[in-house]
């Protein structure tokens, strides 16, 4: 009895030398960008501006997702001004690097715009077709006022000449994920914002 108590000690301890670590997410990060710390200290700030800026006025929010889902449901805690939330789902890069040309809007909203003040908030801006497409799709609704906020604004060339309202962090031409931001609808769970490793991106049992 005393020997078989000893070889299933020594299998166990065997079994946890030869399992393998569990999966790690960060591990697929180059380097860091934006630490969590970061994130969460620049959206007390960011929302003492929008709060500045809409004092008074009841809001619109409609987040793009689903990049900036996180994004909006932090940053929507740190405002102290009456809104409604809606979302409209638009596909930018379609498990890609780089954003299509012409974003998709896969799903509308349901609130309705005419007369209110309209806050879009966004993920990321880059190339700018998206924000300035559903731009475009909103004033059509004849808001009373219109402004964009985005979590990241990318020092890339723009497709199309659009700025931001309200920005969050200005970051350089780099592929990002973490925070909301993801690849293939992978890494939007992780804290912070980082550099994909460049061997990730694209990989052949993605595509």
């Amino acid at each position: 009895m005393e020997r078989l108590v000893i070889c299933s000690a020594l299998l166990n301890t065997l079994d946890m030398h030869t399992t393998e670590p569990a999966y790690n997410p960060l591990d697929d990060i180059d380097h860091i960008l934006v630490d969590e710390i970061t994130i969460k200290n620049r959206l007390k700030e960011l929302g003492r501006e929008l709060n500045e800026a809409y004092q008074g006025r009841d809001v619109a929010v409609i987040a793009i997702i689903n990049g900036a889902i996180i994004f909006v449901a932090d940053l929507i805690r740190e405002l102290s001004i009456p809104l409604q939330l809606d979302c409209i789902r638009v596909s930018s890069y379609r498990d890609d690097t780089k954003p299509m040309q012409e974003p998709e809007v896969i799903d509308k909203i349901r609130l309705e715009l005419k007369g209110r003040h309209v806050l879009i908030i966004d993920d990321i801006l880059d190339s700018g077709n998206t924000l300035s497409r559903v731009s475009q799709m909103f004033q059509a609704m004849e808001p009373a006022s219109l402004k964009t906020c985005v979590l990241l604004d990318k020092k890339t060339k723009r497709s199309v000449d659009f700025e931001a309202d309200f920005v969050g962090f200005r970051i350089p031409d780099e592929f990002v994920v973490g925070y909301g931001l993801d690849f293939a609808e992978r890494y939007r769970q992780l804290p912070c914002i980082g550099v994909l490793r460049p061997e990730l991106q694209n990989p052949p049992e993605w595509s």
